[in-house]
């Protein structure tokens, strides 16, 4: 029996990025899952997700591709609308693809399908202070945006694979002015993938955003994962930053609902899944 379900989604009020400002202030913590279409979205709500990401990881997961660079502008419209539909309470965040964001007016444009044909309430997209101007623009169009630090997939070829970010002290410095520079640009969110914990830790301190990390520690203010990886039906290896959470031999409710209470009672990620 699913315990995390129900009718709550009925009862509470719609998520906004000052849903996530109170928790920052609270310090409460809060989960972020990955979802592609209407049934898993609607699992994913009532199991208590608050923000659920429609992220460009479907071209691994869903359309088998090696990285996420494939996925088109379109697929994110399709996808975005198939979750949107589904979802009365959480937020849903849509992933920019690669190359929707390569200038302002290409970036504003993109942003603009994924809120106004998608359904999405934020976008995200990745890179450092570089892409301060497009934060800026898509913000004062009335946007929100959440910005993608560390491991940027989009950018895989160029950092040499899959690799954790930020060990050197240099990288760690730069993550962090940057972090900074995409907070005043006027970010609502910010996402920092496998970098090392204390430095997740530092700056989730230092900015007033709330951090969501991914193979970034427990100091975060939240923790995403993908669906596919937490169920255990990811094709390929898991990542060492994420948890089965099938393996207790929960049903698919509970499951995503036992990963919600691990992230707020802050029992996951364990130091298993996380980088020094």
């Amino acid at each position: 029996m699913n315990t995390y379900g129900g009718d709550h989604t009925q009862k509470r009020k719609r998520v906004t990025v000052r849903t996530f400002s109170e928790y920052k202030q609270s310090k409460k913590k809060f989960a972020v899952l990955t979802a592609y279409d209407a049934s898993f979205a609607r699992l994913i709500e009532d199991a208590g997700v608050d923000l659920i990401l429609v992220g460009d990881s479907l071209g691994m997961v869903i359309q088998g591709h090696e990285t996420t660079i494939p996925v088109t502008l379109a697929d994110m419209v399709y996808h975005t609308q198939c979750v949107s539909r589904a979802c009365k309470r959480a937020m849903v965040m849509a992933d920019m693809p690669f190359m929707s964001y390569s200038n302002v007016s290409m970036a504003v444009d993109s942003a603009r399908q994924l809120i106004q044909k998608g359904g999405a309430q934020i976008v995200k997209l990745e890179g450092g202070a570089a892409q301060v101007e497009i934060v800026a623009a898509i913000v004062d169009q009335g946007i929100p945006v959440c910005a993608h630090l560390g491991l940027r997939p989009q950018s895989v070829h160029k950092l040499g694979g899959f690799r954790v970010q930020g060990r050197e002290a240099d990288c760690a410095k730069q993550m962090c002015e940057d972090a900074n520079k995409l907070q005043q640009a006027g970010a609502d969110l910010l996402v920092l993938e496998c970098v090392p914990a204390a430095l997740a830790s530092k700056i989730s301190e230092q900015v007033g955003i709330a951090v969501i990390g991914i193979g970034a520690g427990i100091g975060t203010d939240a923790q995403v994962l993908v669906l596919q990886d937490i169920l255990g039906i990811t094709f390929g290896k898991i990542p060492k930053f994420s948890k089965n959470f099938m393996q207790s031999g929960l049903g698919i409710g509970d499951a995503i609902g036992a990963f919600v209470n691990d992230v707020r009672q802050e029992t996951f990620p364990g130091p298993e899944h996380t980088f020094d």
